[in-house]
């Protein structure tokens, strides 16, 4: 596991108030001034994991030393320009190679990759969002967290109603 290393867990849709942007902000900034975070992990597929990499690509203005990681769940080889492309967002890129042949599960097994390479995971989980025809992937990174007994900040819509 490594010690400055934050992931983001969140639904394909939220409400992005905000309140919502404000409370992450502080939560990232606390975790790199008092917690020394220094690199961020992100995944794809949602608009929390979207809006997470704005805030963090703003802070690092402020805090240039931060890297942002994208773990990717689909492509274990990718080609120099498309690795470039990425890279204009992130400090690094990487496929855990041992996805490969996950088949369906492969967006599961990429959520245990970076809670496993994280000592913080933030998620935003709200049973609203969930969906309804499958079991919520950010559920299942939450309860995977939680047995890896992670530090762990759970952010839900309620936080728009303060």
């Amino acid at each position: 596991m490594k010690t400055n290393t934050c992931c983001f867990f969140g639904h394909r849709k939220i409400d992005e108030t905000e309140e919502l942007k404000v409370k992450l902000n502080e939560i990232i900034e606390k975790l790199i001034v008092e917690k020394q975070v220094d690199t961020f992990l992100f995944g794809s597929k949602s608009r929390f994991n979207s809006l997470c990499l704005e805030l963090v690509t703003k802070i690092k203005e402020k805090h240039p030393h931060i890297k942002r990681v994208y773990v990717r769940a689909e492509y274990p080889h990718i080609s120099e320009q498309y690795k470039n492309y990425l890279l204009e967002n992130y400090e690094d890129t990487y496929y855990p190679k041992k996805m490969i042949n996950s088949g369906r599960a492969v967006y599961v097994e990429r959520n245990y990759e970076m809670i496993n390479n994280s000592q913080f995971c933030i998620f935003f989980y709200d049973e609203k969002y969930s969906p309804t025809t499958r079991k919520s992937g950010t559920k299942i990174a939450l309860e995977y967290a939680i047995k890896k007994q992670k530090h762990i900040i759970i952010l839900t819509a309620e936080i728009t109603n303060m």
